[in-house]
């Protein structure tokens, strides 16, 4: 399937685009508060031929004189992904043009595509803003020692990535990290996993990161976590008590594991949510074509 072109908003000073890095694949056995099968037709029932698919997004933030990336996808990294340095191009961005990456978190879906397959930073002008927990928390010797051996590539991955971009890295602990774009602790997922939100005009947009990777699913039942969360009922708790606050505030919301639209309002329906996709403004070219779309 090819996704024509990419989803774009205009939010005052700021532009933010959708560049789709690909998809991965994850079993829905992953997830908790569901069986697996209801969670399948739920899937299917939203059109998805392949219930086990997640599209990746990442967002490029262009206004105030800078190229912010958030997150970088995976990268390939277990053959995930891959196709963010490609839509890029196509979208008229290149890799020396980012200043400023933002993550959400290290898990490898998001930090696969800094590092290229040579070894080598596919970023070189960017700074890297992550927050302090979630930095430290993969640098833990401690932590890396408890890990299973399949988390322990995640580990390996995030640090080695880390290093790479060591001397450009900068850490927050408190809310704004550049004028108009404030940070926000979305616990549960990863230990300093953070959404972003861009204020400008009389718009705001906030960026999410991993609150769904299922978004028919978990939308609809915030109970429902996935195995990737470090704290299940916290992750929940997070995602409940979020839905609630952008539903009431009517609040544009973007997210890594959101779709291929990229941009949506949330919408209380009854006791329960349910998802209504932005109509965007569409921005590049044609993008490269998603031979593992579902």
């Amino acid at each position: 399937m090819n996704n024509p072109t990419f989803p774009s908003q205009q939010l005052g000073d700021f532009s933010i685009t959708a560049i789709s890095d690909g998809y991965l694949s994850a079993s829905l056995e992953l997830l908790s508060n569901i069986d697996p099968a209801d969670a399948s037709r739920w899937q299917q029932d939203a059109g998805m031929t392949d219930p086990s698919a997640i599209h990746i997004n990442c967002y490029v933030v262009r206004g105030r004189g800078r190229t912010i990336l958030v997150d970088a996808g995976a990268g390939g990294f277990r053959q995930w992904g891959g196709k963010l340095t490609a839509n890029l191009a196509l979208a008229g961005v290149q890799p020396l043009d980012i200043d400023t990456i933002l993550l959400t978190h290290a898990h490898p879906d998001h930090v696969g595509g800094l590092v290229d397959a040579s070894g080598d930073v596919v970023f070189p002008n960017a700074e890297l803003i992550v927050h302090q927990r979630e930095l430290s928390f993969w640098r833990d010797d401690g932590n890396l020692a408890q890990a299973s051996e399949r988390a322990r590539g995640n580990f390996l991955f995030a640090r080695r990535a880390f290093d790479l971009y060591q001397e450009r890295i900068r850490t927050f602990s408190d809310r704004e990290v550049l004028p108009g774009i404030s940070a926000m602790p979305l616990p549960g997922h990863t230990a300093g996993h953070s959404g972003y939100r861009i204020e400008s005009g009389e718009r705001g947009l906030l960026i999410w990161g991993d609150i769904v990777h299922f978004p028919q699913i978990q939308i609809a039942r915030p109970d429902v976590s996935i195995a990737f969360d470090q704290d299940p009922l916290v992750s929940s708790a997070t995602r409940a008590k979020l839905l609630d606050v952008v539903s009431a505030d009517k609040l544009l919301v973007a997210g890594m594991h959101l779709g291929e639209l990229g941009f949506a309002h949330i919408e209380r329906a009854g006791t329960a949510y349910k998802i209504s996709y932005e109509s965007v403004s569409r921005a590049g070219l044609r993008a490269a074509p998603e031979t593992s779309a579902p």
